[in-house]
Formats: C-alpha cells, sequence, structure tokens
C-alpha cells in the first residue's frame, strides 16, 4: 500500500473517484482533521463503502501539512493523491503541502463536470447565458468511473474512522419521483420540486458527473442539467476571482452605503420581519440547515434591497447554518440577489415578497409550515396578514414594501451615478 489516497471533506464517496481508481490496490484512504456535525454521518457512510471494497478510512487528527508527511514517510508512499478543489484555502493548502511532502502530490480533477469553457480571446465568461452555449458546443463528458471492485486492506494499528450507516441515495429518489416534472415544480415552495441533493454535491458523496450521467436521455434532463452548469459556472468564478469571497463583481458596489443595523439583520435571521415567506426561509434554515432556492433568492434580496444591509452578513450567515454551504454556489447566490454579482439580476429589480409569496406558495402550505401563527388565516392574505389585522405572535411588517423599494432604488441610482454599474472586472 503505497499510495495515500487523501479524502478532503468534499469527495467522501468510492465511485467515479480518480485518486481511488488510479492507486487501485496501492490505496490507503486518509482522511486528516476534525470531523464532527454534518461531516460525521458522511464519514462513516465512506467507511462502511470503503469497507465493503475491503479497505476502511484511517482517521488522522491533526493538521494535513504535518499529518500527510508524516504518514507518507512512514508508509513509504510513492505518491499522495487528491482531488483538487476551488476554494482559496484549498488551492492554499495544496500549494504548501506539496513540497512538505516526501513524495509527489498528484491532484485530480472531479469537483466539476469539466475544466469549464474559456471565451475566444481565453477569459473567462462573465454572462450565464453565454457560458452555457459554450458549455453545450464545447464540452466532452467522460463516463463516471466505476468504484473499484476491490481495495487491500488496512494495515492493523492505524486508527480508522468507523463505519457508518448508508445515507439515502437522494439522486435516484429524485430521478425516479421528480426530474420528469421538475421543469414546473422547482420553483414551489409548496412542493417537494427539487433534487435535494446540493449537501451530496458539497461533501461529494455524489460527483457533478454522476449525476449528469445518471440524468441524460431523461425526460426532464435539460432544465436540471442546466443547474449543473450555473454551479459549473460559480465554481469556475471563484477560481478566476477568488476575491469574490471578499469583494462584490462589480466594483461600483464596492463602496456601497450598506447601514449598519444590528436590530434588522437579527430580525431578518430570526424570521421576524413581518413578511412571511421571508420569515419562513430564516427558520427553515435554523431548523433544517437547508432553504428552498427560490426562498434563498426571496430572502436574500430582502436583506440587501429592503433592508439595506450588507449582502455578505447574509452570506456568512447561509454559510454558518446550511448543509451544503458551498463557498462558490452561495457567494454567487448572494451577490445575484444583491444586483451586484457577476451575470446577476439588474440592481434595479426589486423583489416583492407578497407576490413572490403569493406565486410560489398559493395556498400558503410553505409559510404555514414555518409559522404556525399564521394557520387560522385565509389563503387569500396569508402572505399579508396586515390586511386582516395581523395575526396573534406575528409581528407587523418591518418596513412597507413600496417605501423600502423606493429608498434602494434613489440610493443605488445615486451611488452608481449614471444608473449603471461604473466599472467591472
Amino acid at each position: 500500500m503505497s499510495t495515500l489516497v487523501w479524502y478532503r471533506e468534499k469527495d467522501l464517496r468510492v465511485t467515479d473517484h480518480g485518486p481511488l481508481a488510479e492507486a487501485g490496490l496501492d490505496a490507503l484512504p486518509v482522511f486528516v482533521g476534525p470531523a464532527s456535525g454534518l461531516l460525521a454521518p458522511r464519514l462513516g457512510d465512506l467507511a462502511r463503502r470503503l469497507e465493503t471494497l475491503g479497505s476502511g478510512l484511517v482517521h488522522l487528527e491533526g493538521d494535513p501539512l504535518e499529518e500527510l508527511p508524516r504518514m507518507a514517510l512512514e508508509r513509504g508512499a510513492t505518491a499522495v493523491l487528491a482531488h483538487g478543489f476551488t476554494e482559496p484555502a484549498a488551492r492554499a493548502l495544496e500549494a504548501r503541502l506539496a513540497p512538505a511532502l516526501p513524495c509527489p502530490l498528484r491532484l485530480f480533477p472531479g469537483e466539476t463536470l469539466t475544466a469549464g469553457p474559456r471565451t475566444g480571446a481565453g477569459g473567462m465568461f462573465k454572462v450565464f447565458t453565454a457560458y452555457h452555449r459554450a458549455f453545450q458546443r464545447e464540452a466532452h463528458l467522460a463516463e463516471p468511473l466505476e468504484a473499484p471492485e476491490r481495495l487491500a486492506s488496512v494495515p492493523p494499528g492505524l486508527p480508522r474512522w468507523p463505519a457508518g450507516d448508508l445515507l439515502p441515495d437522494h439522486l435516484a429518489t429524485f430521478l425516479e419521483n421528480g426530474l420528469a416534472d421538475y421543469a414546473r415544480a422547482r420553483d414551489r415552495l409548496d412542493e417537494d420540486g427539487t433534487s435535494r441533493i446540493s449537501a451530496d454535491l458539497h461533501f461529494g458523496t455524489v460527483s457533478a458527473a454522476t449525476c449528469w450521467a445518471a440524468a441524460s436521455g431523461r425526460p426532464g434532463a435539460e432544465v436540471w442539467q442546466r443547474q449543473l452548469v450555473w454551479r459549473e459556472f460559480a465554481h469556475h468564478l471563484l477560481r478566476e476571482w477568488p476575491d469574490l469571497l471578499e469583494k462584490p463583481f462589480v466594483g461600483g458596489f464596492q463602496d456601497f452605503p450598506w447601514r449598519q443595523d444590528g436590530e434588522a439583520f437579527r430580525a431578518w435571521a430570526e424570521g421576524r420581519t413581518g413578511y412571511p415567506v421571508v420569515d419562513a426561509a430564516a427558520l427553515e434554515l435554523l431548523h433544517t440547515g437547508h432553504v428552498h432556492n427560490r426562498a434563498r433568492m426571496i430572502a436574500a434580496s430582502f436583506l440587501a434591497k429592503h433592508l439595506l444591509v450588507d449582502y455578505r452578513l447574509g452570506e456568512a450567515h447561509y454559510l454558518a447554518h446550511l448543509e451544503d454551504a458551498d463557498l462558490a454556489n452561495n457567494s454567487m447566490g448572494w451577490q445575484w440577489s444583491a444586483g451586484c454579482g457577476c451575470d446577476a439580476q439588474p440592481w434595479f429589480r426589486v423583489f416583492n415578497p407578497v407576490l413572490q409569496g403569493e406565486k410560489f406558495d398559493p395556498r400558503g402550505a410553505y409559510v404555514r409550515r414555518w409559522l404556525p401563527a399564521l394557520a387560522p388565516l385565509p389563503d387569500r392574505i396569508v402572505h399579508r396578514p396586515w390586511e386582516g389585522g395581523g395575526a396573534p405572535g406575528y409581528p407587523p411588517p418591518i418596513v412597507d414594501h413600496a417605501w423600502a423599494r423606493a429608498r434602494f432604488l434613489a440610493l443605488a441610482k445615486a451611488h452608481l451615478a449614471t444608473g449603471e454599474p461604473r466599472s467591472r472586472r
């Protein structure tokens, strides 16, 4: 067993795993670092799958910069194989680890479907539609790799992560029950119309390539696969411009005069704004670690445009609570909603949370699930409870929609001077 296969929190699978397939019977699977919370059961799932193949998952506490060179030296490793990742911290770790090892570090693709198309001038696309067209025209997707038929056993004496329960196969469930109706149901807050595999993609328990291949040829696949290309776009943007985690893509928003309003932010984060769909999204996040994508957009727009609170505060709040807390996707989504991102919705388009709720949760099932105080209200006013005199235990609106919209538009127009972003990357 002369090859260390370094698992890295975002590739916790045995199928379509390039490093594991390359190492074969020489593989010694290793995970380094603390593992708790959402990560722990996924490591247990991985350990069980590795044990089924005859191996197991070595678990080393501590710093990969210390533990991997030590183990590589002790085991006489000829190479350390791992997936390369997009996030700036991951890339910095790769750069520091390579010279510290007594053997080569080989990084494999696998986080995304492809290396990503480039413009004719060799640059990065800044508009998704053009990126998607180039992806459709140029992308050559390889078939996902099969899991190894068997692996060598882990040498005695090495610490191992205990095998846990196998996790549900969300992809298979969605393909069977949800894909065909995805185009219609994906925006409905009151229906189970999304794939719910975002956390699986984040932790890499399933690869994007496996998702794409499994959906191909099925009714409804094209619309869903387009969402996988949005994920590609987000990751390639972050790789091109790592500072998007701190700075808006549109330069004119860099010094935007956001309000310092801690109480408004807390009301938004705790589900106390008085706008049902915004508050339901906040409570869904806090209670489940998940938020429906449509609700994410409405809630994010409300924080930035209705409350004039810096979108980065909301971005950090979501990262702290989401089970699919992916840096690239989260950053792109928040900047899109705030109007300052690459290919963002125009800054002058402000979601009306009442109309959004009525359109995508027409019977109020979503908001009633998270806001029981609204349960007695009739459907016609469940998204505007103040019109019926309010609901006991539920607050009045924190701001008036029309007034807040006008305030944001006036401030943004004055700040951006010409009504258009002053500069882009």
